[in-house]
């Protein structure tokens, strides 16, 4: 794949726009298998397991496209309480293939939940009653082509045999490696935080890097925490924290028919039971999971097809946040503003146009613009000191800040992005090949 598994795996690494790999290692109950399916005609990982051997309470979001992928269809519909594991596979999107592309999944579970059967007899002599509605799927890749049932199918002992129930950094890169599609850096974050005075582990992988515009949830994302909390906080922690997160990037407008988000909690450390999400002993947990998912939505951005810019977008003093967020979301989809911040031209009258195709009320009198610190627009007028040699030399950096005042309120909302290069074009005029 072109990467360098020393250096990125370096604590010192510096990603231009990202800052430092975080090393993930060991938490209970968590278990992980990595191999090549020969999905792509290369020999990369392509087929990724985590494996819950108590099993898992868990919480997703799905992508809001009136078109879902087979195995969203299929995640849906299993209402388990607990999950025992979820399979990731790469190439194949397994979406606009219909009741054959469902029944693969179906065959698939079959095969799994017998295997691991097998496998926890193996292991301890004392397994778990596992049901194929335990078994949940994430694909992603092209659109339309028949699922690799009989590859996937065939490689399934082989993923199952090399389970390996202790993690670390290589182990959890080597899974966030295998499920990249036109990623060329793999999406890894942690944090550790408190429940009442017990320590509490949340780490997360991530993919994406086109086709990326938020709807719920945006690309693949899937978090994982020792903590001991039902699905039904597991699902309200997660939809709070995707508004900010995940729900605040976009690459290029367009929203996946795959996109999922997510959570699975082991149970594994006790801190006791904890009844809703206001209160003060989940706090840290909140936050701690805000950040891991603000993490990997960053790097997604900042690793989006072609990108040479890390874009943040600044919407202040709005009536709402969403109205805040509107305007933010016209600025970050606009491909004239995306090509000029790619040709690091300062041609601020395409932010001016994209707050105004937005369709929201301003106050255009009190409008103010900056790039990064530097005045643009102030009060409905170019600033008196305005330099467009200082503002075209602020975007050379490879993060570029746009804060824009709409003085109308006191909300605020921010979104991430990148700019649109002739590499977006190349990578997407071929991607299948």
């Amino acid at each position: 794949m072109g990467i360098n598994f020393k250096n990125l795996l370096s604590s010192k690494k510096k990603d231009n726009k990202m800052g430092d790999y975080q090393d993930l290692d060991h938490i209970d109950g968590v278990a992980i298998s990595s191999i090549s399916a020969n999905l792509y005609n290369t020999q990369r990982d392509d087929l990724v397991m985590f494996y819950f051997r108590d099993g898992a309470n868990h919480a997703s979001v799905y992508t809001q496209s009136k078109i879902r992928s087979e195995n969203i269809k299929w995640n849906l519909q299993q209402k388990s309480k607990k999950i025992y594991s979820l399979i990731v596979n790469t190439r194949n999107a397994n979406a606009f293939t219909g009741l054959k592309g469902f029944l693969s999944l179906q065959k698939i579970a079959e095969l799994v939940s017998s295997k691991l059967i097998e496998k926890q007899k193996q292991d301890d002599n004392n397994p778990d009653k596992i049901s194929p509605k335990q078994i949940i799927f994430g694909c992603t890749g092209t659109i339309g082509e028949t699922f690799p049932f009989e590859k996937i199918k065939t490689n399934i002992p082989e993923l199952i045999q090399n389970i390996k129930y202790t993690q670390n950094k290589y182990i959890w890169t080597k899974a966030a490696l295998g499920i990249m599609t036109t990623d060329t850096k793999p999406k890894l974050a942690m944090e550790q935080c408190k429940i009442g005075n017990t320590n509490i582990k949340i780490y997360g992988i991530a993919k994406g890097s086109g086709m990326i515009h938020p709807n719920m949830a945006t690309t693949l994302a899937y978090i994982f925490t020792d903590a001991e909390l039902s699905n039904d906080l597991l699902k309200k922690l997660l939809k709070k924290n995707v508004i900010n997160t995940f729900n605040a990037i976009s690459c290029d407008g367009d929203t996946s028919t795959n996109d999922m988000i997510s959570i699975f909690s082991t149970c594994k450390t006790k801190h006791g039971k904890i009844n809703n999400i206001s209160e003060k002993k989940i706090k840290l947990f909140d936050q701690s999971l805000n950040k891991v998912l603000l993490n990997l939505a960053k790097r997604i951005v900042a690793d989006g097809e072609g990108a040479s810019k890390f874009i943040t977008i600044n919407i202040s003093n709005s009536k709402t946040e969403q109205e805040a967020k509107e305007i933010a979301f016209s600025i970050a989809n606009s491909p004239l503003v995306k090509t000029a911040m790619a040709g690091e031209d300062p041609n601020w009258g395409r932010i001016i146009m994209a707050i105004g195709k937005s369709n929201v009320a301003i106050n255009l009198e009190k409008l103010s613009i900056k790039f990064g610190d530097l005045n643009i627009i102030y009060k409905g007028k170019i600033y008196n000191n305005y330099n467009e040699i200082d503002v075209a030399n602020y975007m050379k950096n490879s993060n570029i800040e746009i804060n824009v005042s709409v003085a109308t309120g006191n909300k605020s909302f921010t979104v991430y992005t990148m700019d649109f290069t002739q590499k977006y074009i190349k990578i997407n005029a071929d991607y299948r090949s």
